[in-house]
């Protein structure tokens, strides 16, 4: 029986191999079976996210978007995430009696329309270009297989999802408690992307005083008054349409703070 079994194997694994001839087209056929990077003699490259939003290919397209141009809208359909490679964007809700309110802002780096992940089956809120942009737009079923195969991928999407909860939870806290003056100060300094350098910092384009009142839940009368304000103390300045965000504003938010903690 032994014998038996023995041949029947021996018979199988001559089955299934090719037929090679001889053992000088042995490195041949090993070559043959050998992965794309080993046939062409080079090591495989590690994986790069950059690379992978850069490109189209497997469930990725990358489109540019004018200003004002739609992404997508409340309502949509939630079945893909979003990465800017350049540009800017906004996020706003409408309620059901019509009231309007700016959620987010985003800028080149961001992913949004993540909540397709968590199941959500809609869009919760309309995002738009709010200068020309490019978007890389990843489906759901190619962003959830490359963050299962790729860690370093992993690594980036999960430092996102963490900074925009901290975020969440400031400006929540920010509205919650804090002046309509500072939760202004504040948002211009985010918006200028404070704290890289040195100086003064650029708001381009230029934002309204309707979309600044949107975004703080506050009047375009009271923004307008606060901005007067600041510019007149000299802690922000126009310049065409660009809006100059100094480092002197942020005595707004510290004053605030000593205010508080009396």
């Amino acid at each position: 029986m032994t014998q038996q079994i023995t041949s029947f194997a021996c018979e199988l694994s001559l089955a299934k191999a090719p037929s090679i001839g001889n053992f000088e087209q042995m490195p041949e056929y090993l070559a043959r079976r050998a992965p794309p990077s080993q046939r062409e003699g080079r090591p495989e490259r590690p994986f790069d996210p950059k690379t992978f939003l850069a490109k189209v290919a497997g469930g990725r397209t990358i489109t540019k978007y004018q200003k004002d141009q739609i992404v997508f809208s409340q309502g949509d359909d939630a079945d893909s995430v979003f990465y800017i490679r350049s540009g800017k964007v906004k996020a706003n809700v409408i309620s059901e009696h019509g009231k309007e309110a700016v959620v987010a802002i985003l800028d080149g780096g961001d992913f949004f329309g993540e909540g397709c992940l968590a199941g959500q089956p809609q869009r919760m809120v309309t995002v738009s270009a709010m200068s020309e942009c490019t978007i890389v737009r990843i489906a759901k079923a190619a962003i959830i297989q490359v963050l299962h195969d790729e860690p370093t991928f992993s690594e980036m999407f999960i430092s996102h999802l963490l900074a925009r909860n901290i975020r969440i939870e400031e400006d929540l806290i920010d509205q919650l408690f804090n002046s309509s003056e500072r939760r202004l100060a504040r948002a211009l300094l985010l918006l200028a992307n404070f704290g890289k350098d040195a100086g003064s910092e650029s708001i381009t384009p230029r934002i309204s005083h309707e979309m600044l009142a949107e975004m703080i839940g506050t009047t375009r009368a009271r923004v307008s008054f606060f901005m007067n304000r600041f510019r007149k103390q000299g802690f922000v300045s126009y310049k065409g349409k660009r809006l100059d965000v100094h480092r002197s504003l942020l005595r707004v938010v510290l004053t605030d703070h000593l205010h508080a903690s009396k």
